[in-house]
């Protein structure tokens, strides 16, 4: 066995440094990677030496991908050449749209642990039609209201955990409890930055996608990311531009649903914040099946027959032998991925900044919608702010209904972190795992905690077994010991 380093991620700074002390005039390109590994199925050299041959003819080596990505068709490829990109003041509202690619990694600026300054976007959309004093002056209401809530939720925080601000360490977590509730008040179009990793395949995916978007920020940020790297990986990003099907497919569907809409009582029923709408039926006795399934020789149809036959106690033992060794960070099996849930949700922006980054799950969501009405975060209400709060959020909504008479498409940019937004939400299992580890943790945001203990709750009336040792990392071990007395 041998492996070997074949690179990995350098400064882009460094490089242009190291190259121009150097007088190296070679391309300095993933590309190469890219072509060597292509290879690798129909030479029998060492893929070492097949990279050395692509570093020394770089022409031959992007010619060779142009072949095997477009014309041959696999596109997998380009998913060895890799980007690390900067992206420095987009709004909250189109993060919104580039954390929607689920085999990238994402790193954002946090509302919860930085004090944000009182940069924001404007849209061009809103300077068209000459609201943007309207705009500008909502906005900075907000941000001035951001400050002036910080100041009172601070001290009223260091209060009321008094024991853990008696540790200086624990200075900067109770000033972002206070940061990441102030924020409810601020919009979706204030300026924020990430560091983004993403491989050539959904670089190009990425362009075209948000090519095709209405927002003119969405599309100046395609155009921006294709200048950026177009000359670096130029044989393994080509299809850049919107295609109709990105373009006019949601915009039709819309259309008919209007029309639908009006032959149909949609009704005015509040439904739940947190509902679930389906899983998948005998979920436990499917994941019984799955289990005896992939410890045995068994074919799956006779596994479900007999996971139907077992006797409670004895499927109930036989799961749990499923999570006998089981630790704070494992991950449970793969069979847990057999079945799954789905959850229509009413969250905040706030919320859904969070949500949206567990990208093994189905997300669909709407746009946002004011009638759903705000998340008041407790803290507010406590501190006495509720009316002032409110009042911010109707002088929002006030503007947001002017734009949207005469710029639909961005009138959601002066909403705030506190509206709401209906969502579809469809994961397995095994993710739910996942989810509940994270979110139901007492060291998450109250908003997503809360959710995710609503939807957590539900999901174990429907599968108990399966989801038997769910729960927030803190409360593991108490889990555990319930479950396991004598492994204690």
């Amino acid at each position: 066995m041998k492996i070997l380093l074949a690179g990995y991620n350098l400064d882009c700074d460094l490089l242009r440094e190291l190259k121009d002390k150097s007088g190296f005039r070679q391309d300095l390109t993933p590309e190469t990677i890219s072509a060597a590994y292509a290879r690798i199925s129909r030479s029998p050299k060492p893929v070492n030496e097949l990279r050395e041959i692509a570093r020394e003819e770089v022409d031959k080596a992007r010619q060779s991908n142009r072949n095997i990505v477009f014309e041959m068709g696999h596109s997998s490829v380009a998913e060895h050449a890799v980007f690390n990109i900067d992206v420095i003041g987009v709004s909250r509202l189109l993060v919104e749209e580039i954390e929607k690619f689920r085999l990238c990694s994402f790193t954002e600026k946090s509302q919860r642990y930085v004090l944000f300054n009182k940069d924001f976007v404007t849209p061009e959309e809103i300077k068209k039609v000459r609201l943007t004093d309207l705009f500008a002056s909502t906005v900075d209401a907000q941000n001035e209201y951001y400050h002036e809530l910080y100041e009172k939720l601070r001290p009223y925080i260091l209060d009321k955990y008094n024991g853990l601000a008696a540790n200086p360490a624990n200075k900067s977590m109770l000033e972002g409890w206070a940061k990441e509730d102030a924020r409810y008040a601020i919009s979706m179009a204030t300026q924020t930055q990430l560091g983004m990793t993403i491989n050539a395949r959904n670089l190009e995916l990425m362009l075209r996608r948000l090519a095709a978007l209405p927002l003119a920020e969405a599309r100046e940020y395609s155009e921006q990311l294709y200048a950026a790297t177009k000359e670096i990986a130029p044989s393994l990003i080509r299809y850049t531009q919107a295609t109709d099907y990105d373009k006019f497919t949601r915009k039709d569907l819309r259309r008919q649903c209007v029309d639908l809409s009006e032959e149909f009582d949609t009704g005015s029923e509040k439904l739940s914040d947190v509902q679930l709408t389906y899983a998948s039926p005998d979920a436990d006795n499917r994941i019984a099946a799955a289990l005896l399934f992939s410890s045995s020789d068994i074919p799956y149809a006779m596994c479900l027959n007999m996971a139907d036959k077992m006797t409670a106690p004895t499927k109930k033992s036989f799961m749990k032998t499923a999570f006998a060794n089981l630790q704070t960070h494992d991950a449970v099996l793969r069979e847990m991925e057999n079945v799954d849930l789905q959850f229509e949700l009413i969250l905040s922006s706030s919320c859904f900044a969070q949500l949206k980054r567990h990208r093994m799950s189905t997300i669909i969501a709407q746009e946002y919608n004011p009638q759903l009405g705000v998340t008041v975060p407790p803290s507010i209400r406590a501190v006495g702010e509720q009316k002032k709060f409110m009042k911010i959020m109707k002088l929002t909504e006030n503007a947001y209904e002017q734009i949207r008479q005469k710029a639909p498409l961005a009138a959601a940019y002066v909403l705030t972190n506190a509206h709401r937004k209906r969502v579809l939400m469809k994961f397995n299992a095994r993710e739910m795992y996942h989810l509940a580890r994270l979110r139901a943790d007492a060291h998450a945001q109250w908003d997503i905690r809360d959710l995710t203990e609503k939807m957590l709750k539900q999901a174990k009336k429907v599968m108990p077994l399966t989801l038997m040792m769910a729960c927030g990392k803190d409360y593991f071990p108490e889990l555990f010991k319930k479950h396991f007395p004598l492994n204690d």
